[in-house]
């Protein structure tokens, strides 16, 4: 995961953590993390990079707006950094 950029590690906690988003629902949260608009023209390639890559399926069903959902190499990625950031940071503590 350490070669993916700052919204493309973003996109993939979006995905895991919402049932079946559609882009406007991953726009919607990014924008609101981020709290500033997020362009299809960024958003787009990045999505289309993290299918490319086999960490991201798009999902279509005919007509409906497709969906995108982790593959299971996206979640062994999302695992593998959470342990990485455990060594540093105890997320037990508030």
């Amino acid at each position: 995961m350490n070669e993916l950029t700052r919204i493309q590690r973003d996109l993939l906690y979006v995905i895991a953590g919402r049932d079946e988003p559609t882009v406007l629902t991953i726009k919607r949260t990014l924008e609101g993390y981020y709290d500033a608009d997020v362009d299809h023209g960024r958003l787009y390639p990045n999505l289309d990079a993290l299918s490319e890559s086999g960490l991201v399926e798009k999902v279509e069903h005919g007509s409906r707006t497709p969906h995108y959902t982790l593959t299971d190499r996206g979640h062994r990625e999302i695992e593998a950094r959470h342990d990485w950031e455990s060594q540093y940071v105890d997320f037990s503590e508030g």
